[in-house]
């Protein structure tokens, strides 16, 4: 399995661009693991994968917890035999250019989703790639 995600089969890249929710695992300051589901993206041109989120919500915390260097995440998702988890280092953005690419993607994996005045983005820089498509 090639942990870069620009080197991946077309069996998972079409994986990402299904309808799938995926779960976010970050780490809480206490080094418990958090897990929640999200609607997340890849972009295997750039390696990053987004999520995005409140300002508030506990997944941005943990990230924004472990400073500007970022914090390891994993996210995953599972379709049956299908499965594909992306790990890397996540940072969060409120940048409106940042934010709105977020929002883009997220639109056209998903759905438009609604106005969050508070709306973030967690950018996920990939480094390994497991998963079997």
């Amino acid at each position: 399995m090639p942990h870069d995600p620009r080197a991946l089969d077309e069996n998972l890249l079409s994986f990402w661009r299904e309808y799938h929710l995926c779960t976010l695992t970050t780490l809480r300051p206490d080094g418990t693991p958090h897990v929640v589901p999200v609607g997340a993206t890849l972009d295997p041109e750039t390696g990053t994968a987004r999520v995005i989120s409140g300002r508030n919500s506990r997944k941005v915390r943990n990230v924004l917890a472990a400073g500007p260097s970022g914090l390891r995440v994993a996210v995953c998702q599972v379709d049956g035999p299908r499965w594909c988890t992306l790990e890397g280092i996540a940072v969060v953005s409120d940048e409106p250019d940042r934010v709105a690419e977020g929002v883009r993607r997220y639109a056209e994996r998903y759905r438009p989703p609604r106005e969050n005045p508070e709306r973030v983005v967690i950018e996920i820089t990939v480094d390994r790639v497991l998963g079997r498509g």
